[in-house]
């Protein structure tokens, strides 16, 4: 008698759950949500953010606010997303250097790569780029190679913080060509964009600088992709050039807290695919040297584990550690 009543409770429990998922889908969002970003305004990482915010302010009918909570390697933002409460009004910007790297970089990121998130969707790739100024000496990677086995610990390269995918592609490089250089980091890829332009830095692969590329403000001379970049049709991959295993990526997804309500999650995604469909996001995406990559949560659950696993194989490889 008293499994048949618990049995019967547990099945109204459920029926009671579907009706609330239910509302929540037809209800959310009914005031504006914050999007954290967890990198400085500029660049990359923020162009994606805002084309996002965008986005799913037109599908969702309410604001989207971005956020920049810059520091430690997108560490700062994503400990504070961490503690919000898990009912879609904030929301964050993952990435490849914050959900892939640091928890390899640092011995303490303040949050668990898996456990402290849901994640809604995926976005976008961006390859990483090999760039020099526009009046740089050095025509391809082998000129630099060349150039740091004869002086070395004279060269230098720069990225947008510590951890990120321009530093993690800079010490991929160096551990591939065998060279000695100095890893220059700057609060955000635009300042260190400047220095390239300017001279300041001799090379950078970063993902952010398709813009200054086409500009004919710095010069690209290979790709770290397994295939050209269609903006750079005429630029080397790293591989074309002899460099086996320079493949170096920034990804870049929606996530929301652990535990958020699966239709809160769903209604979400469904705002980020009627996005790519409407055209307009996969446009400023595209527009920044992305490759989009839009899928379900399911999919992007399983390619974020994918990514910790082959980071952690990368981050041993180029023996980066940040503390």
């Amino acid at each position: 008698m008293i499994r048949k009543e618990f049995l019967k409770l547990c099945t109204v429990g459920v029926a009671l759950a579907a009706v609330g998922h239910a509302a929540i889908a037809q209800t959310y969002p009914q005031k504006p949500i914050r999007l954290i970003v967890p990198w400085p305004a500029g660049g990359a990482t923020d162009a994606v953010g805002r084309a996002l915010a965008e986005a799913l302010r037109v599908q969702l009918g309410q604001s989207v606010i971005v956020d920049n909570v810059a520091g430690a390697g997108g560490n700062i933002g994503t400990q504070q997303f961490i503690r919000q409460p898990a009912d879609g009004y904030t929301l964050l910007l993952a990435t490849s250097s914050t959900n892939s790297a640091n928890p390899y970089l640092y011995k303490k990121t303040g949050f668990d790569p898996v456990k402290d998130f849901t994640p809604v969707a995926s976005l976008a790739v961006i390859p990483s780029v090999m760039i020099v100024a526009a009046g740089s000496p050095y025509k391809m990677p082998a000129d630099i190679i060349k150039a740091a086995k004869a002086t070395p610990g004279k060269l230098s390269y720069g990225s947008g913080g510590v951890g990120n995918s321009a530093h993690l592609a800079g010490e991929l490089f160096k551990s591939v060509a065998g060279i000695d250089v100095i890893h220059v980091p700057y609060k955000g890829s635009s300042p260190a964009l400047t220095d390239v332009m300017a001279g300041q830095l001799d090379y950078m692969l970063d993902t952010g600088a398709y813009g200054q590329i086409k500009g004919g403000k710095i010069r690209a001379i290979a790709v770290a992709s397994n295939k050209r970049h269609p903006m750079l049709p005429s630029v080397p991959t790293f591989e074309e050039l002899g460099m086996k295993g320079m493949t170096m990526n920034a990804w870049y997804g929606l996530a929301a807290p652990a535990n958020t309500p699966p239709a809160v999650v769903e209604r979400l995604n469904a705002a980020v695919q009627a996005g790519f469909k409407a055209g307009d996001l996969g446009k400023r995406l595209t527009d920044i040297g992305a490759e989009v990559r839009p899928g379900d949560a399911a999919s992007f659950s399983s390619f974020w584990k994918s990514e910790l696993d082959r980071y952690a194989g990368l981050v041993k490889l180029t023996g980066a550690t940040l503390d």
